[in-house]
């Protein structure tokens, strides 16, 4: 087979695919449709390689069903459509890199231990430090019960009450909440500092969440040049010239 016509096979071993998978593609409109021998087998070109390779490059920037929807926008013409998802994606790990300050500037705030009583934080009642969060009161209740807090009752009224460590727990539950942290991946987090007495558990953590930004930021840039090539090499082989 020439070097313009590609099997199937021929695009998986370059990236150590399945035929199935290359073929599960197509149909999805990752790749444009590919050409049909008179016995009905599937004909690929450099195209169709170029787009497989578009693809792949983009999942690690913007997630399986971004990319998934970029190629497919862009195979059909929607140009513009793709180059939204595109800037939605960067909003997002702009607000991602802005949620990620706010946790440091919470650790910051909450690590002295040397600071004035009155400005260290707790003892609380749930409303006024829900009010504090900006969270509804059945959330603290509900981090409880996930055991990222544990406050004590108090004995005389029952109501829960927040020790200095506890606000402490629950301004970081917060945090890494935004962040984009599940309940039980924070749970244990927490235990760490507990038992550690202190917050350095948490750097590891916030280490390997700007380590996971910034190569999602050097993908989107990797993602993007080869996106542009791909655009470049169309021409006029896909209706590249509005939405659709």
């Amino acid at each position: 087979m020439g070097r313009d016509r590609l099997r199937p096979v021929d695009l998986a071993r370059e990236h150590g695919l399945s035929t199935q998978a290359v073929r599960n593609y197509e149909e999805a409109g990752i790749l444009p449709p590919a050409e049909r021998t008179p016995s009905g087998y599937r004909v690929y070109g450099p195209l169709h390689a170029q787009a497989l390779r578009v693809f792949l490059a983009l999942v690690p920037a913007h997630g399986h069903p971004t990319a998934t929807a970029i190629m497919r926008a862009v195979n059909k013409g929607d140009v513009e459509g793709a180059l939204a998802m595109i800037d939605e994606s960067h909003a997002q790990l702009l607000k991602d890199r802005e949620t990620l300050k706010a946790v440091e500037h919470a650790l910051r705030d909450l690590a002295p231990s040397d600071r004035p009583a009155s400005i260290r934080p707790g003892p609380m009642f749930v409303g006024p430090l829900a009010r504090q969060l900006g969270v509804r009161p059945a959330t603290l209740r509900k981090w409880e019960r996930a055991g990222l807090i544990r406050p004590q009752r108090d004995p005389a009224t029952g109501y829960r009450v927040y020790a200095p460590a506890d606000v402490r727990d629950a301004h970081l539950a917060h945090q890494l909440r935004r962040g984009g942290y599940l309940l039980n991946q924070i749970a244990p987090l927490l235990e760490q500092v507990r038992s550690a007495g202190g917050l350095e558990p948490l750097e590891s953590a916030l280490s390997d969440w700007r380590r996971r930004l910034t190569m999602r930021g050097r993908a989107m840039l990797a993602g993007a040049g080869e996106l542009s090539g791909y655009l470049q090499e169309c021409g006029d082989r896909l209706p590249l010239d509005g939405g659709g």
